[in-house]
């Protein structure tokens, strides 16, 4: 999962670009990158491990000049966290420059990048992402967008993509669309991004979402041409950006996250209500909505039990156990004048791996909880995501392998509910129809890839 944004006929285009990718950090943590193409077609880029606020300093943004910019935030699903592997790609091939933002995962990736090495490809990182780039430069299409279109020709699984050649900026969403990306406008400019919330710190408009299977090319004088590739049957749209990726003030897939999540949370207490409990709070911030709602449908009241540290990142999207481990033990600390002698309803978005609710459940009893009731506005996830989401080994996610009952004393709540799978489906905008929820019922749309890990680097 990863945040991209990209704008086009803006005299600023960089800072633009920097003030969205403040906006879509929480997509990824690990790097981040801004490449812009300056009036003579010279190219300069930034690329640094870390977040938006590390390396990006006035004096750095200030050889960022020209028109357009491309941004990316990075959390790592094909090749290692290096910054080989950091985004935006950026080459310089016969035609001038190619520039690359993904958000996505490429299922074939492996069999693409050994057809290319085969016709002497040389590659410089182990991102999944890279294969587009040397199908693209080898591509004879005389527009841009064509390019991008051949580029994608059997490319199989979850991608939205800008992609900057030359001056003209192209943003492409797989047939699927399984990844958001919204268009908007900033007077004459032309914007795209990942999520609303990175137009909406730019005061960019929103105009529409980019089509599943559509390829966009806006030149910098505002032209914009559209080629529209025959988008899938049935939409597998990620269901688990509703439920925890996307920002709540956000909107994706034409839908409001907030309201998506509270409509979550409501289905949740109709499920699964805790009668004799004191209270409901969330685990912060994702399940804020989610525990918003349990509470207005129960009548239980709304309590701020559990505080978040804000200077510490996403423990999930860390892409190591370690990481995520070291993250918890920083990131909360529990009320105790709110818990001591409670019966508790604690509210989380989605349970992974287990290891980070059970460190939250052992912070709650310490506090003084008396009861600890967990309920969980997702189905339990019981396989790997191929499309973009970290948990490839199904080994690691704790309902592949343990019944509720089993999850429950493993995390050591008194009592444990999920949201059913037709729950989740019927709370979420233009549900229950056109969305991917494999992670959840086992049913792939696209068959798996043969290389499921990552590659990582020694």
């Amino acid at each position: 999962m990863c945040g991209i944004f990209g704008i086009s006929g803006h005299a600023n285009a960089a800072a633009m670009t920097h003030l969205g990718l403040y906006s879509l950090q929480h997509r990824g943590q690990e790097s981040a990158g801004i490449v812009s193409t300056n009036v003579d077609g010279a190219v300069h880029g930034i690329r640094a491990m870390g977040l938006v606020s590390d390396k990006f300093t006035d004096a750095a943004m200030q050889e960022l000049t020209g028109p357009v910019a491309l941004g990316h935030t990075r959390y790592s699903t094909a090749g290692s966290s290096t910054i080989e592997n950091a985004q935006p790609v950026m080459v310089r091939f016969r035609g001038g420059h190619i520039v690359l933002a993904h958000n996505g995962n490429l299922t074939n990736a492996t069999e693409i990048r050994e057809s290319l090495e085969d016709q002497g490809s040389i590659f410089s990182s182990t991102m999944d992402s890279e294969v587009l780039v040397h199908r693209l430069a080898k591509s004879r299409q005389l527009t841009p967008e064509a390019k991008v279109a051949e580029a994608l020709e059997g490319v199989e699984g979850a991608y939205s993509l800008l992609v900057m050649i030359g001056s003209t900026l192209v943003a492409a969403r797989d047939p699927y669309g399984w990844r958001p990306l919204v268009m908007g406008k900033a007077g004459d400019a032309t914007v795209f991004a990942s999520e609303t919330c990175a137009l909406d710190i730019t005061g960019a408009q929103v105009v529409r979402d980019v089509k599943p299977g559509e390829i966009v090319a806006v030149e910098t004088d505002g032209t914009l041409r559209t080629l529209e590739r025959d988008p899938a049957r049935d939409l597998h749209r990620c269901v688990f950006e509703y439920v925890y990726f996307a920002r709540p003030d956000s909107r994706v897939f034409g839908g409001s996250v907030d309201r998506a999540r509270r409509a979550l949370g409501r289905r949740l207490a109709q499920e699964h209500p805790a009668p004799g409990a004191d209270f409901v709070f969330s685990v912060p911030d994702s399940s804020n909505s989610a525990a918003l709602g349990f509470s207005e449908e129960s009548g239980l009241p709304l309590e701020l039990a559990l505080i978040r540290n804000h200077y510490v990142g996403r423990t999930f999207i860390q892409p190591t156990q370690s990481g995520r481990d070291a993250k918890v033990k920083v990131k909360f600390n529990a009320v105790r004048e709110i818990l001591q002698g409670k019966s508790v309803v604690m509210v989380d978005d989605s349970i992974v791996r287990g290891t980070t609710t059970r460190g939250l459940v052992s912070l709650i009893r310490a506090a003084g909880a008396r009861e600890v009731h967990m309920r969980v506005s997702s189905p339990p996830i019981t396989g790997p995501c191929y499309y973009g989401i970290d948990t490839p080994d199904k080994a690691q996610l704790i309902a592949a392998n343990h019944t509720v009952d089993e999850i429950a004393r493993k995390i050591g709540v008194d009592s444990l509910g999920y949201l059913s799978l037709e729950g989740m489906l019927g709370a979420v905008p233009g549900g229950p129809h056109g969305f991917c929820e494999a992670c959840f019922s086992g049913r792939y749309p696209t068959k798996a890839p043969s290389v499921p890990t990552k590659l990582r680097l020694g």
